[in-house]
């Protein structure tokens, strides 16, 4: 994936920064576009993997619709190019503020995850005049096999409606002056790799849909979410994930009635691979029991490995030096700020630099300013003379 030319630019920044391959984008694009876009089916890109503007403004030329968790992610996407009317606003905690804002803007739809949060929906859009578009966010209980910080479908996590609720909220609705459901939405879990949850889904979905429909409810928006995953251990062996064997399970299982639309909510899938943490060596140093590299970056620019143990796969650029095992380790001042451990790479001395891969989601639009770091600028492809088109 890297090039000299790569290396000579990366040497003239100070690190640490991010990186991202448009060009990697622009073909990642094209396989949603055509396995997705193409079938009638409409994605909603998850702002909360990677809102920088730049990824934004392709994005929403590129067909995507916007899937905001939070006001600022609103503004964001309205900033990035994205329109109102392919905006969905989900979270299990908008604020009256976050609501005000959405309703003002005529968004596309909320994504509803409580009783409670309906009735606040509707006495706000009452005091405005309006009546708001609203899919109820159900709680299918799911295994989506995947790491238990980001699961999201199981009853015991706080996301959405449970089905012991629902008949409740479905009378509720009929009852709210001020609310239209329009559809039903699920999210079962981030970086699922396996096709078997997503199959569990269809069939709850479908269930579901049958049910609510013969009740009376018009439902013409099912979004099934997100959640499928990327290659972290061999980026370059999978750049862009199997798009035609994800959309063409939901196209081959979904029931879908003649006035309804399949939704989908992707962000890691779409962007994940294109991003890298770029990353330059301070220091090695031998410990009692292994060889730790100090690295420039830490938990302040990625904070997968600490919050959730992460793995990312590491490339080394600069050195041809014989293979050894080491720690990375970042600066901060926390113990937990570890990237790998034991992880065999070609011989490090102070000023190598080191790709962190797949970090286009989840990676800059997770840092922070812990220990008052600086934040370097965003480096995309187009800015490299060399790789400019």
């Amino acid at each position: 994936m890297f090039t000299e030319a790569h290396v000579d630019f990366f040497n003239q920044q100070p690190t640490p920064f991010y990186y991202y391959d448009m060009d990697l984008l622009n073909l990642t694009l094209r396989q949603v576009k055509k396995w997705g876009l193409s079938k009638g089916f409409h994605v909603h890109y998850a702002l909360k993997a990677n809102n920088h503007i730049q990824l934004l403004q392709r994005l929403q030329e590129a067909g995507l619709g916007a899937d905001c968790v939070s006001g600022g992610e609103i503004e964001r996407a309205i900033e990035g190019g994205f329109s109102p009317d392919q905006i969905a606003f989900a979270g299990v905690g908008k604020s009256d503020q976050e609501i005000e804002l959405a309703l003002s803007l005529n968004i596309f739809c909320f994504n509803v995850e409580s009783i409670e949060e309906l009735t606040v929906l509707n006495e706000i859009a009452g005091k405005k005049g309006q009546v708001a578009p609203i899919a109820l966010r159900i709680n299918p209980d799911v295994d989506a096999k995947t790491h238990r910080y980001i699961t999201t479908g199981l009853s015991e996590n706080k996301f959405g409606i449970n089905e012991e609720s629902l008949a409740e909220a479905l009378t509720l609705v009929h009852e709210l002056d001020h609310i239209q459901l329009i559809g039903i939405h699920f999210h079962i879990g981030s970086q699922i790799n396996q096709l078997e949850p997503f199959q569990k889904l269809v069939r709850r979905a479908n269930e579901l849909n049958q049910h609510i429909e013969a009740q009376g409810h018009h439902l013409t928006v099912i979004n099934v979410g997100g959640g499928f995953g990327i290659n972290y251990e061999a980026p370059d062996a999978e750049p862009i994930p199997d798009f035609e064997r994800f959309f063409g399970l939901f196209e081959s299982s979904m029931n879908l009635k003649n006035h309804q639309q399949l939704h989908f909510e992707l962000g890691r899938s779409v962007v994940g691979q294109c991003g890298s943490l770029i990353t330059k060596v301070l220091y090695t140093k031998p410990g009692r029991t292994r060889k730790f590299a100090i690295v420039d970056a830490g938990m302040t620019e990625l904070l997968r490995p600490a919050l959730y143990q992460a793995t990312h796969h590491m490339e080394v650029l600069t050195s041809d030096l014989p293979p050894e095992t080491y720690d990375i380790v970042g600066p901060i001042c926390e113990s937990s700020d570890t990237f790998r451990k034991s992880v065999e790479l070609s011989g490090l001395q102070r000023g190598d630099i080191i790709a962190m891969r797949s970090t286009g989601a989840y990676g800059e639009v997770m840092t922070s300013r812990y220990n008052l770091r600086p934040q370097n600028p965003s480096v995309f492809s187009s800015q490299i003379p060399a790789l400019a088109t």
